[in-house]
């Protein structure tokens, strides 16, 4: 092997320094490079789920939290709980705007229906039972098949212990799964937000960028019923009491202290192939930023003289601005780097190693030609099917998927598609319900003309017959027709009353037949065409699942072969990464560099009292009158806000505890820097950076500004 050529791959795929969202049980793996980074706890302590302090972290669903107090109290992002700080916003009383604090346990309000807090209480190997030797030997849709009813099985089995949620969860490409049981707490209360102008302040213009000033922390309790069980929510439900719950440092952090985040990242991509890197960068991110552009620019104008449908889309429009700068800011970068000839590079230095002569390396070399076939079929059809799945108004997605779980209640559990059984109810119950406070009909109009119009614009043999059939859709209609056509079946709908939507969740699927509403007689007559759709999908993920985990064998043996760990993609999972606080030397284009801390100075100094960067003047008044309490720090000369660190994270580790070297308290994750965001797929130690909302700002903002005593109190502050 060239030389070049190697260093080239390991520069590109294989684990540096901070590198990595590594599982709980592979930390004494790397034991050497915990120590040596600064922490002062046993790894082999942080393997340990149901001790501290791995017990106290917990997922939302989508974001990260953690237990701060024995009464269920529970930290995470302002951006994690917006929906349910907008599901609870009225123009009347708009707590987005000016902030939410529950004096009292009474106070405290529903989050977002659909809202869940899930506490890890195991993790368990199950490769072997989900590929078991039958399974083994199939392929494409069979294989698929026989895989969800292994894992449908041991779901099953692990949700006979009520009141938990399970899940298999695929490593390494499908090569491992593992089954994670968690406790699902169902009954979850706003507590405290502050106000937009600080756990947004700086909104989209300063997302993803440094320096930052923005407090994105607020809170949620936990409750069960008064007998310790999970349940729905009750006024006689009492707070839930963790086992564990992490203590808040006392001692606040310095430029080049040990942190590590534990949270649950979503996804990252490091160990796909360069023909996966090509099709993103070129087609997908693209098409994305486009999509996105073009959504916020229809919401925005609808919405530019309707408050309440302002308020419904907050959380949405937050999202898309969100997405809409993480993929623009990825191809910037990709576009001013070499990372596809690196990731070439180490593609066909792991193809050579393949290829050499010794023992039965020869055997991953038919698998390594025949995952590119499928991942080029699997691209060329993503294309096709792009424009028809976005055509679909979201009303027609409801209808078909109500329409799909009556077709699968009529069998026995066991045997229903995974989504679509009796476990899955609560979950179309809370979706339908929140859409009282996310769903508009005159923005979603406008949504739907605009992408049938888009759709429409293709030739007609790169149309879906069966979809145009369905939904009346001609070739040569103006936009005048089709945004008549999209009238009628608004007119006629019944789906944007909550309860024609609950009625169909319990419908049989005569009753789905006999309804005269436009979408869902759509969904009934494309079922069959879905149906077949879907097992095309599946006929060919399944050949690709089989071929990626021999990929990801091969490419294991490789990097273990050079002697190094290997840890696997994010996946929601809990994971844990570490580093060190620390800015860069030359932080933008100009050379500039950053320092690892920002302050109240630096956030008074923004603040025009407009827009993004409307502070609260009671807020302001206190920096200015320098009541900075205890939480002042003589080496920033003011209180710090946020800080810089070399902590791997991604999307879903918003909300991650940031602990010290002794497992303490000392922040929140809540961003990245624009130009490091591309380390989902590409991790670059001198760029990457995290972003976190400093312990001492939190417990500042609580006690002189928004005066949240009690809590403070709850969480051990005097």
């Amino acid at each position: 092997m060239k030389k070049t050529l190697l260093v080239l791959a390991l520069a590109s795929g294989f684990a540096m320094a901070d590198e990595g969202m590594w599982m709980p049980q592979q930390l004494p793996d790397i034991a050497n490079e915990l120590k040596a980074a600064g922490l002062e706890l046993d790894p082999a302590n942080l393997t340990k789920l149901t001790e501290f302090p791995m017990a106290a972290i917990v997922s939302l669903g989508g974001c990260s939290a953690s237990f701060v107090s024995p009464k269920g109290l529970v930290a995470t992002n302002h951006h994690c709980i917006y929906n349910s700080i907008a599901h609870n916003s009225t123009p009347e009383n708009d707590l987005l705007t000016n902030g939410f604090l529950a004096a009292s346990l009474a106070d405290e309000v529903p989050a977002a229906p659909g809202s869940r807090i899930y506490v890890t209480k195991a993790v368990d190997n199950v490769t072997a039972q989900v590929i078991d030797a039958a399974t083994a030997k199939l392929s494409g849709k069979k294989r698929v098949d026989a895989i969800e009813t292994n894992q449908k099985q041991l779901i099953a089995d692990c949700e006979q212990d009520q009141g938990h949620r399970c899940r298999v969860a695929a490593y390494y490409g499908s090569l491992e799964y593992y089954l994670i049981k968690q406790l699902e707490i169902k009954d979850v209360r706003l507590v405290h937000a502050p106000a937009e102008g600080v756990g947004k302040f700086g909104g989209d213009t300063d997302n993803w960028m440094w320096p930052r000033h923005t407090g994105d922390y607020g809170f949620l309790r936990a409750y069960v019923s008064p007998q310790g069980k999970s349940a729905d929510y009750h006024s006689d439900n009492i707070p839930y009491q963790p086992d564990h719950h992490l203590t808040l440092a006392t001692k606040g952090l310095q430029d080049g202290d040990f942190v590590m985040a534990l949270g649950y990242p979503g996804r990252t991509n490091r160990h796909r192939l360069p023909s996966e890197v090509s099709e993103t960068f070129q087609w997908s991110y693209p098409t994305t930023v486009q999509q996105f552009t073009d959504n916020l620019a229809i919401i925005n104008r609808v919405t530019a003289s309707n408050k309440d449908a302002e308020l419904k889309y907050a959380s949405r429009v937050a999202g898309l601005n969100n997405y809409l700068k993480n993929r623009q800011g990825m191809l910037d970068s990709f576009a001013n780097s070499d990372f596809l000839q690196r990731k070439t590079a180490e593609h066909n230095a792991l193809k050579q190693w393949v290829n050499s002569s010794g023992d039965n390396k020869k055997a991953y070399a038919k698998d390594l030609i025949n995952i590119e076939k499928l991942l080029a079929e699997q691209h060329s059809k993503a294309r096709a099917d792009y424009a028809l799945n976005n055509a679909s108004p979201r009303l027609l997605g409801v209808a078909r998927s109500l329409y799909r779980l009556a077709q699968e209640s009529t069998k026995p559990d066991s045997e229903r598609k995974a989504g679509y059984q009796q476990r899955d109810i609560p979950r179309y119950q809370a979706f339908v319900a929140g859409m009282e406070r996310n769903f508009d009909v005159s923005i979603e109009k406008a949504l739907d003309l605009h992408n049938l119009s888009n759709y429409m614009e293709l030739p007609k043999k790169q149309r879906n017959s069966d979809f145009d059939k369905v939904m009346g859709l001609q070739d040569g209609m103006t936009n005048s027709q089709l945004s008549a056509l999209i009238d009628t079946w608004y007119n006629a709908t019944g789906l944007t009353e909550l309860s024609n939507r609950t009625a169909l969740i319990d419908s049989t699927p005569d009753q789905f037949s006999q309804s005269n509403d436009p979408f869902v007689k759509a969904a009934v007559a494309l079922y069959q065409a879905d149906l077949k759709r879907e097992a095309q999908a599946e006929e060919l993920g399944g050949k690709i699942q089989q071929a990626y985990a021999s990929y990801m064998r091969a490419k294991m043996a490789f990097m273990q072969s050079q002697g190094l760990a290997v840890y696997p993609d994010a996946n929601s999972t809990l994971r844990v990464t570490y580093g060190n606080v620390t800015g860069r030397a030359h932080g933008n284009e100009d050379g500039n560099a950053w320092a690892p801390f920002t302050t109240l100075r630096g956030l008074s100094a923004k603040a025009t009292g407009e827009g993004e960067f409307n502070a609260p003047q009671n807020q302001l008044a206190a920096i200015k009158a320098k009541n900075y309490g205890r939480y002042f720090e003589p080496a920033v000369n003011s209180v710090p806000v946020n800080y810089l660190a070399t902590l791997d994270i991604t999307g879903g580790n918003s909300g991650s505890a940031i602990l010290n070297s002794k497992g303490e308290f000392v922040g929140l994750a809540f961003d990245g820097t624009l130009d490091s965001i591309i380390s989902d797929w590409d991790y670059n130690p001198a760029n990457t950076r995290s972003i976190q909302v400093d312990l001492r700002f939190m417990l500042w903002q609580m006690q002189q500004v928004d005066n949240a005593t009690a809590l403070l109190q709850e969480m051990g502050i005097n």
